[in-house]
C-alpha cells in the first residue's frame, strides 16, 4: 500500500510540476522548402520527444513517398495531408506539442507557399514567438520578407532566425552573417525589438537541439536552447478588463449568465461594469467555472458572469470596467492582410468578425498598399491576394474596440466574402478613423432633440431624402440639380441644393483635388446632408464624386430610402467639347493635376437608381425623369 502510495504522489509531483511549466506557443515560417517541418521534425526527434510507434509509421511513410531517398524524411512527422506527403510540403497549420525541464511547448508550422499565407497568418495570431527559416543556398526571398511583416503585424516581439541548411554551403560563416545582417536588419525596421540568429541544419541536427562541432565560429546558442531561455513575459499588457460575450447562459427563467474569455484584465465579485456599446452598467454578481465560482477571473480565463441587474445583453458585446472603456465608433484604420483570389475593393460590402461580433460594412479607402521587399507605401485601388495595406474601415454600427498592438482580443478582426462565405481577409486596428475621433469616441453620444425627424417630415408634408447627382465635370449635373431645385420649389416642397464650387468656397476651402482631399470633401457633405434630411428637407446635390466607395459611405450614414443615387452619364467627349470652365483645356494641358477623366480616375456608378445622359435628354426632360422617379417610390406626391 506504501508503494502504491508513493506512486501516486509521485505522480501528483510530476503533474504539479509539469503545471507549473511556462507555455510557448511559437510558429515556424518563412519560404517555401526551407525546412520548417524537417525542423519541426529534428527537434521532437533529438529531444527524444517521439514514441517508438510514431517513429516507425514515420519510416514506413519515408519509404513509401521517397521524398528524402534512403534517409527518414523527419518533416512527415507534422506533414500529415496527403497531399502534403505526397508534394513535400506543408499545406495546412501543424500543430505539435513538446516539453522540457524548464517550459511546454505549441509549435504551429505554418506552409511557406503564397497560396496559403492565410493559413500562416492563423497560425501566428496566438504566437509569442517566431522562428523565420532561411534557405542558406537560397538566402532572403520574397516570402520571407511577407511572412516577417505578418509576425510584426500580428504583434510577435521576439523573433528568431534560422538560417537552415548549412551543410549545402559548406557551414561558410560569411554566408550566415550576410544572412543575418539582411534579416536583422529588415526585421527591426518592422519594430520587432528581439531578434536572434542561429545557423542550423535540420537535416543533420546541427544547433537545433545540441550545438554543434562543424560550425566553429558560431559561439551562441542552439535553437532550442533560444526556445527554452528567451524571455516572453509580456512587457505590457493592458489591465483593463475586456470580457467579450460569446454566449447568454440561459437555462431557465431563473438564471442568465454571460459567458466568455477573458480577454485581458481582471473582473472580481460586486465590480461596476458597462456593456459596451450599449453602455448600460451593473455589478457582478458572481463568477463562475466548470469548477466553481470564483472571487476573481483573469485574463485568458472562461467564466460565466452574473450581474445584479437585468440588462440586455447579447453575444458580441463587451464587458468593461466602466472607468476604463476600449474606444467605441464605426470606423477606424487597420491593417488588412487579403487573403482571397477576388480582390478587396472599397465600397463592396463584407462582413466584419470582431472577437465575437459579426457586423457588416465596407472598406471605405485603401490609404496605401505596402510593399514587403523595401516597406514603401504606394496607391492602391484594390488589393490583389496576399498584399497588405492599410485601410479605413466603416462600419453599419457602433462596436468596441481597441488597438490590437494594445490588445489581441480586442484588435484583431476578420473580413468574409458574403458571396463566397470564406475568409477573404485578416486585420489589425491600428486607431479609431481619426486622432480625434479616437480621443472623443468614449465620451460623444448623439443626442436626441425633443422635436423628432418624423415630426419635422409630417411638418413639411414630404419623405426626405438625398438627390444625389454624380458625373464628370460638364455633364450638366449643377444645371440638372438647379433645375430640380427649382421644380421641387414649385411644387411646394422644401429643399436645398448644395454644390460642389459653392461648398469649396467655404465649409471644405481646406481641401484639395487629390483622392485624400475628395475623400473628405465628400465625407464632410454627406455628414451635412444627412443633418439636412433630419430637418425634414430633400436635400439636392451636385458633385462629381468620382469614388464608388464615398458614394457607397454616403449611403451607408442615411436609411436605405433616404438616398437616390443619380448618375449624369454624359460621355467624356460631349463634356470636353462643353468645357464650360476651361477645365479639360487646363487639365490636358498639365495645369491642373489630378483632374477626374484625365488624370484622375472617374468610377461609374454600378446601379444607379436613375440614368441621365443630358447628351440626349434636355433638361426639362431630365428633371421630369427625376421628378417621376420620386413620385413613383413614394417620395414626392402628385
Amino acid at each position: 500500500m506504501r508503494d502504491t502510495a508513493a506512486a501516486a504522489q509521485r505522480i501528483d509531483d510530476f503533474l504539479a510540476r509539469h503545471e507549473r511549466k511556462q507555455l510557448l506557443r511559437f510558429i515556424t515560417c518563412g519560404s517555401v522548402d526551407d525546412g520548417k517541418s524537417t525542423l519541426i521534425g529534428r527537434l521532437l526527434y533529438d529531444s527524444h520527444k517521439i514514441l517508438e510507434d510514431q517513429l516507425a509509421a514515420v519510416r514506413n511513410d519515408s519509404a513509401r513517398w521517397g521524398t528524402t531517398g534512403d534517409e527518414t524524411d523527419l518533416a512527415l512527422l507534422v506533414d500529415g495531408l496527403q497531399a502534403e506527403r505526397e508534394q513535400g510540403i506543408t499545406i495546412d497549420v501543424a500543430y505539435r506539442f513538446f516539453d522540457t525541464d524548464r517550459r511546454k511547448f505549441i509549435i504551429a508550422d505554418t506552409p511557406g507557399h503564397e497560396q496559403y499565407t492565410r493559413n500562416m497568418a492563423t497560425g501566428a495570431s496566438t504566437a509569442d514567438l517566431a522562428v523565420i527559416l532561411v534557405d542558406a543556398a537560397r538566402g532572403v526571398q520574397v516570402q520571407t520578407r511577407r511572412h516577417s511583416f505578418i509576425v510584426a503585424l500580428m504583434g510577435i516581439r521576439h523573433v528568431v532566425v534560422a538560417v537552415n541548411k548549412m551543410d549545402l554551403v559548406d557551414f561558410r560563416r560569411e554566408t550566415f552573417d550576410s544572412i543575418r545582417a539582411t534579416c536583422e536588419e529588415f526585421i527591426r525596421r518592422l519594430g520587432v525589438p528581439d531578434v536572434r540568429c542561429v545557423p542550423v541544419s535540420a537535416l543533420r541536427g546541427d544547433n537545433v537541439v545540441h550545438r554543434t562541432a562543424t560550425m566553429p565560429w558560431y559561439t551562441g546558442a542552439s535553437l532550442l536552447e533560444l526556445l527554452d531561455t528567451i524571455d516572453v513575459t509580456p512587457t505590457h499588457e493592458l489591465e483593463d478588463l475586456r470580457l467579450p460575450v460569446q454566449y447568454v447562459n440561459r437555462p431557465d427563467a431563473s438564471f442568465r449568465g454571460y459567458s466568455g474569455s477573458v480577454a485581458a484584465g481582471r473582473l472580481r465579485r460586486h465590480d461596476s461594469v458597462m456593456a459596451l456599446p450599449s453602455r448600460r452598467m451593473s455589478r457582478v454578481r458572481s463568477i463562475s467555472t466548470y469548477d466553481g465560482e470564483l472571487e476573481e477571473a483573469h485574463a485568458r480565463q472562461a467564466v460565466t458572469v452574473t450581474l445584479e441587474d437585468e440588462l440586455d445583453i447579447s453575444r458580441g458585446d463587451i464587458l468593461v470596467h466602466s472607468d476604463r472603456s476600449p474606444s467605441v465608433a464605426d470606423r477606424f484604420d487597420a491593417h488588412i492582410i487579403w487573403m482571397s483570389d477576388a480582390p478587396l475593393l472599397p465600397g463592396k460590402q463584407y462582413e466584419f468578425k470582431l472577437g465575437t461580433r459579426y457586423v457588416f460594412g465596407t472598406i471605405e479607402q485603401i490609404h496605401n498598399r505596402i510593399d514587403v521587399n523595401d516597406l514603401s507605401e504606394h496607391p492602391a485601388q484594390e488589393l490583389k491576394l496576399n498584399e497588405i495595406a492599410m485601410c479605413r474601415v466603416v462600419l453599419g454600427e457602433q462596436v468596441a474596440f481597441d488597438a490590437y498592438d494594445t490588445c489581441r482580443g480586442t484588435g484583431g478582426f476578420i473580413v468574409i466574402d458574403r458571396m463566397q462565405h470564406g475568409t477573404a481577409g485578416a486585420g489589425m486596428i491600428r486607431r479609431a478613423a481619426s486622432h480625434a475621433i479616437a480621443e472623443r469616441a468614449g465620451n460623444l453620444f448623439w443626442q436626441p432633440t425633443r422635436v423628432t425627424r418624423q415630426q419635422r417630415a409630417n411638418q413639411k408634408a414630404q419623405q426626405p431624402c438625398i438627390l444625389w447627382l454624380t458625373g464628370l465635370s460638364g455633364a450638366g449635373k449643377s444645371t440638372d440639380a438647379h433645375a430640380l431645385e427649382q421644380m421641387l420649389y414649385l411644387r411646394g416642397h422644401h429643399s436645398y441644393l448644395l454644390d460642389g464650387d459653392n461648398v469649396r468656397h467655404g465649409l471644405n476651402m481646406d481641401l484639395d483635388f487629390t483622392d485624400a482631399g475628395r475623400v473628405e470633401n465628400i465625407r464632410r457633405i454627406g455628414e451635412v446632408a444627412k443633418l439636412f434630411v433630419d430637418s425634414g428637407l430633400i436635400v439636392v446635390t451636385a458633385f462629381i464624386s468620382p469614388f464608388r466607395s464615398d458614394r457607397q459611405m454616403v449611403r451607408s450614414i442615411v436609411k436605405e430610402d433616404e438616398f437616390v443615387e443619380i448618375y449624369v452619364s454624359t460621355p467624356l467627349d460631349i463634356c470636353e467639347q462643353r468645357d464650360p470652365k476651361g477645365l479639360y483645356v487646363k487639365a490636358r494641358l498639365g495645369t491642373i493635376k489630378d483632374f477626374t477623366g484625365v488624370s484622375s480616375p472617374y468610377e461609374a456608378p454600378e446601379n444607379p437608381d436613375i440614368t441621365l445622359d443630358t447628351s440626349r435628354l434636355t433638361v426639362q426632360e431630365s428633371v421630369e425623369s427625376i421628378i417621376r422617379f420620386l413620385v413613383s417610390t413614394g417620395r414626392l406626391k402628385n
